[in-house]
């Protein structure tokens, strides 16, 4: 009798905390690439939590496949844009920075640079069309009461159906350039003088000619850049993908949250071929070298040069690579179409890590506290690894002027030297030393969000304020006519009193002739 009561009352306690654990709605804007692999990790973990979660796609994307088994509901939508189109432009851009940029000037990387982010730009805007223009899907997503909007601002469109639909918008983003949206839109405090802006490959500690690039960078692109300060301003939480293991300590508000290495996950024992080839490197350990999800392939001749120098380290090399087998490959490299990253540098027998310098590849190098060699290709990746060099646990080489022997050494180096191995352990004990996971922490916000209706309380005033509010302009000008006004008074009187006592003198000395 007594055991049945206590199973009818765990019955019922778990049905009342079922009932009053509401999953909420969440609508996803599109991403792609490493964007999108960074995304996935909160999607399932929100499914996981009993939360319902719809992702736009667009029919036509490079790395979102509608298709594929998934765990939450994709909702497409068509551009009129072909997959070949593209292609075209990421090979364009990619070619533009790993190979052109070197040969131009100045004024030819700006003039190249912005015809290729005008291009994108307009690509951007028929992504939008596709989801604005629809009658049928803006019905559909009006229709299904979501309670939260999650999108990474690098994918623009989001804010204006945020507002459409009146839900929340919670950000997940690395960086803008010259992190303008986040000054802009966010207004994070960006003191310029130790807070380098984004893609200046400066570092905290600058001297005077460095803190002179910084605000000269930084006001330069404020004004070619424009920012939809009112509709990306009213985003309730920025998930920064970043945190101080890998970036610079810096003022932040209470809105801007600090989750880098939110994809981060303990390794997995590796599949059979591989763990047999690694096991095979004995204590000379292995290195690990990719170039990430976009880069397939580089030049031939880059490829024989960059083969030649790994056959000359003793360490085995798990490389992945797509081009044409390099001719000077050494019998210590292995090739494969894929490689699971994570799992590889988790292994015990890493010793080193050759990456590109996407943010993924790194969090993943420092969650489990292995030293880099960077090989830096575009976008954020020569920022990424003047960080990590900054933080003493890489080495830096450029793909067009590296040789052989550059290459060797510096494997060499970071393996040799002790120094970057702990620094690569510092760092990744910064990163696993904080209150909660990034992914828990991920989570926790936007659920906050979702059961507080949004997060404007934590939104600082500067929102409402005018430029001149914010810097406090109007109250300088204010006191600055007070002091005036004093000044002027004091002198008037000054002036009278002189003239007053020049007066007197003159009358009594006449009184006394």
């Amino acid at each position: 009798m007594e055991l049945g009561l206590r199973l009818s009352l765990c019955v019922l306690l778990t049905l009342c905390a079922a009932g009053s654990a509401r999953g909420g709605n969440i609508l996803v804007w599109y991403t792609e690439g490493s964007h999108w692999i960074n995304m996935k990790p909160m999607l399932e973990t929100l499914v996981d939590r009993g939360h319902q979660v719809t992702v736009l796609t667009p029919e036509k994307s490079l790395y979102m496949n509608i298709s594929e088994t998934s765990r939450f509901h994709y909702e497409s939508f068509d551009v009129s844009l072909s997959r070949k189109e593209m292609e075209d432009l990421l090979e364009e851009s990619i070619r533009f920075f790993m190979y052109e940029m070197d040969q131009m000037n100045y004024l030819q990387i700006f003039l190249r640079f912005s015809e290729i982010m005008k291009i994108e730009m307009q690509y951007s805007l028929l992504y939008l069309d596709g989801v604005l223009k629809s009658e049928t899907l803006m019905n559909k997503l009006k229709e299904g009461k979501y309670d939260l909007l999650l999108a990474d601002p690098l994918f623009p469109g989001s804010d204006l159906v945020a507002e459409i639909l009146d839900v929340p918008l919670v950000f997940s983003l690395r960086f803008s350039i010259a992190h303008n949206w986040e000054r802009k839109c966010g207004q994070l405090p960006s003191p310029l003088s130790f807070v380098p802006v984004a893609l200046s490959k400066l570092t905290d500690k600058m001297d005077f000619s460095e803190r002179v690039l910084n605000f000269l960078f930084s006001q330069v692109l404020d004004v070619f850049l424009s920012s939809s300060t009112r509709t990306m301003g009213r985003a309730d939480i920025w998930l920064i993908r970043t945190y101080w293991d890998f970036d610079y300590p810096r003022p932040f508000i209470p809105n801007f949250k600090y989750i880098g290495g939110v994809h981060c996950r303990p390794a997995k024992p590796l599949p059979e071929d591989i763990e047999e080839f690694v096991q095979s490197s004995g204590d000379a350990g292995i290195v690990v070298f990719t170039m990430g999800s976009l880069i397939h392939n580089i030049t031939t001749e880059r490829g024989n040069m960059i083969a030649s120098a790994l056959a000359q380290i003793p360490q085995k090399v798990v490389w992945r690579y797509k081009g044409e087998k390099p001719k000077t490959l050494g019998a210590n490299t292995k090739i494969y179409d894929w490689i699971p990253q994570n799992d590889l540098l988790g292994h015990p027998k890493t010793r080193a890590f050759i990456t590109h310098g996407g943010t993924n590849g790194i969090y993943e190098a420092i969650y489990h506290g292995v030293p880099m060699v960077g090989i830096p290709m575009f976008a954020d990746q020569p920022d990424n690894l003047v960080h990590v060099k900054a933080k003493g646990a890489a080495v830096i080489m450029e793909l067009n002027f590296m040789t052989t022997e550059d290459l060797r050494d510096a494997i060499n180096t970071v393996i040799t030297n002790k120094t970057y191995k702990e620094s690569a352990l510092r760092l990744s004990m910064i990163h696993h030393d904080r209150p909660m996971p990034p992914l828990d922490e991920a989570i926790f916000w936007i659920e906050y969000t979702m059961r507080n209706n949004g997060a404007k309380h934590l939104r600082v005033h500067a929102h409402e304020l005018t430029w001149y509010q914010y810097y406090s302009l109007d109250v300088l000008a204010f006191l600055l006519s007070i002091v005036l006004l004093v000044t002027l008074l004091f002198i008037k009187t000054c002036s009278f009193c002189f003239q007053t006592c020049c007066n007197r003198k003159g009358k009594t000395k006449r009184k006394a002739e």
